[in-house]
């Protein structure tokens, strides 16, 4: 399934601009980027939204400005509107369990204590979307985590998430001509 929604989850605000929660902030704007589109706040919409051509058919780009807990209020009021399946819609997240220069793809799967996901999951009633995942490392225990993610990453860490942001762009191409295994083996093969 190619996605024709790609959402990047974060919360909103100059506050949080630069903190490892907002990963998926960081990956759809460079996205928009270089689909030389740009993001205009939509109300309706609960976030921002980008429209790219990609191969010819329109994929929208969403930040939800729900805040991470209510994410899938945005996601539901943009996949309901240009009724996009919920297989069509690939969640950008931060990931805890990678480290800051790893990314991950897959389809499906619980959502692994990250609240964004379980707001989607529940919004669209199904597990089975796409993840990028992006790695921003763990802060070694868990009473830690909530704390590590609203805070904005160390330089190096930063430009650790940015090499594997390179490299997530590096497989759109695939993933937008439908060939997920191959984009999949591309991303998590090293070298």
């Amino acid at each position: 399934m190619v996605p024709q929604l790609i959402v990047g989850l974060g919360n909103p605000g100059k506050e949080y601009e630069a903190t490892r929660h907002n990963a998926g902030f960081f990956f759809v704007d460079e996205l928009a980027r270089a689909w030389n589109t740009s993001f205009t706040m939509q109300a309706k919409f609960f976030g921002e939204v980008a429209r790219a051509k990609v191969n010819g058919s329109d994929v929208w780009l969403l930040k939800p400005t729900t805040f991470m807990n209510r994410s899938g209020m945005a996601v539901a009021a943009v996949t309901n509107f240009y009724k996009i399946p919920p297989e069509a819609v690939l969640a950008v997240h931060d990931e805890l369990d990678l480290q800051p220069n790893e990314a991950r793809l897959k389809i499906g799967g619980g959502a692994g204590g990250h609240n964004g996901l379980k707001d989607m999951i529940k919004a669209l009633g199904t597990q089975e979307f796409m993840r990028l995942r992006l790695g921003i490392g763990h802060p070694g225990h868990r009473n830690q985590v909530a704390d590590y993610v609203l805070h904005p990453c160390a330089k190096a860490e930063r430009e650790a998430i940015d090499d594997a942001i390179c490299r997530c762009l590096h497989i759109m191409d695939l993933l937008m001509g439908d060939k997920m295994p191959l984009a999949m083996n591309k991303l998590h093969t090293k070298g």
